[in-house]
């Protein structure tokens, strides 16, 4: 048995997606009981690693051991919040997945200090009449919003994996609009204006440690070879510039490289070798899914980068990659000492589901996150699993798209609102 398996049978208290988080912060040891090493200290290990008979598993300290207990009437308030706000938030569903709206503030996994996040929500209240609960395939932002996907099955949840584990591409490797499977579009406020109404960025990002090793950032870099750097290219267009200092840019992060486990799908006349291969990409997908192992949120990361250290236009609430912009913008409306590098206008209370969610536009004096996945094109996987195009060449295949549209958040709304646009 493997130690996150083990650790789940054991507490099953605790939110899988917790004992994940766990794992991919490397704070899981295991004292083995093997005599050679039973006078080692207990090591760090990974969710794979297996169990043996007497071995002993530690976690954080934060993290409660005990079975939680609430009364059943603060409970069945709870449930009820959660579900009102659950169904609020849904935005598409079919037989292969359901779409949700990502409130801003909402963690989308579990984690020490989280009380409610996406992913138990999900699994809570939007099964309906499925055995199994809704998964998550990609990740947002805490601070950001929008569109969020979820497969319903275990074979739909792996093939998305596969299909949002794709990276941006550079110059070189240029798809048109049309034969990208997977279009995303991000709406942004930003401080300020680009030169250029409408371009592409094309430039690669490495990781950088700052704070003495404490966290890391991602920034332009120069050498290409070096190890972390990756090449991201990211196309924009001015929507509608403020005479207050503000622009509403559309940022669409060039992610639709084709897949070779959509062209298996679209392959219904398959050979034994091609369902070999389909059956190798479903089976490393479902290992990084019960790990935990979900594409991370490196778009986000890679749009707040492009907009602050390309554009020169970093995001409204980007305190992260545009403190020196915003305490500039703070000065100039008479209160940067009142601004504070950590955004938390949007939280979760104790034992509520409630976020103030209209605070943070720019009216206010602590400004959130201006960053919202409005659009997304993606291929209809329930159709195309339940009839195959016999075609074993994505470009020639008829395939039919889902288009999805995620309204703005309050806050960024209200922007909107304020600065007169309608």
């Amino acid at each position: 048995m493997t130690a996150l398996k083990w650790i789940i049978k054991c507490c099953p208290h605790l939110p899988r997606s917790l004992v994940q988080k766990l794992f991919r912060l490397r704070q899981v040891r295991k004292e083995c009981s093997n005599i050679e090493t039973k006078e080692q200290r207990p090591r760090r290990i990974g969710a794979k690693d297996l169990m043996d008979i007497g071995d002993r598993i530690f976690l954080p300290k934060s993290v409660d051991g005990k079975s939680p207990s609430t009364t059943a009437a603060s409970q069945s308030f709870s449930d009820e919040e959660e579900l009102k706000l659950v169904q609020s938030l849904e935005l598409y569903k079919d037989p292969a997945i359901i779409v949700i709206n990502k409130p801003p503030g909402m963690p989308v996994q579990g984690g020490i200090g989280i009380k409610r996040s996406l992913d138990e929500l999900a699994a809570k209240y939007l099964k309906y009449d499925y055995t199994e609960s809704p998964r998550l395939v990609h990740r947002l932002d805490r601070d950001s919003s929008g569109i969020l996907v979820m497969g319903r099955t275990q074979l739909t949840t792996a093939i998305l994996h596969s299909i949002f584990r794709e990276k941006t591409f550079g110059a070189s490797d240029d798809v048109p609009d049309s034969k990208r499977i997977l279009q995303k579009r991000y709406w942004a406020l930003v401080i300020g204006s680009p030169r250029r109404r409408e371009g592409c960025i094309s430039v690669p990002l490495g990781k950088v440690v700052i704070d003495n090793g404490k966290s890391e950032r991602i920034t332009v870099v120069d050498n290409t070879n070096t190890l972390s750097a990756q090449h991201a290219v990211t196309e924009y267009r001015v929507i509608v510039s403020s005479p207050r200092g503000y622009t509403w840019l559309e940022l669409l992060p060039l992610t639709g490289r084709k897949h070779q486990v959509w062209i298996l799908i679209m392959n219904d006349s398959c050979s034994i070798n091609c369902a070999f291969s389909f059956n190798h990409y479903v089976t490393q997908a479902n290992k990084d899914i019960e790990t935990g192992s979900l594409p991370s949120p490196l778009i986000v990361e890679q749009l707040r980068v492009h907009c602050a250290e390309v554009l020169g236009t970093p995001i409204v609430g980007d305190y992260k990659y545009g403190w020196q912009a915003h305490k500039k913008l703070g000065s100039r409306l008479g209160y940067a000492s009142e601004l504070r590098w950590h955004n938390k206008i949007s939280e979760v209370q104790h034992d509520t589901v409630e976020f103030n969610l209209e605070i943070g536009s720019v009216s206010d004096k602590q400004v959130s996150l201006h960053l919202h996945c409005k659009e997304m094109i993606l291929p209809n996987i329930s159709l195309a699993l339940q009839h195959g195009n016999g075609n074993s060449d994505l470009d020639t295949a008829p395939t039919e798209s889902i288009r999805l549209v995620a309204p703005l958040p309050a806050h960024m709304q209200r922007s909107w609102d304020l600065l007169n646009y309608h």
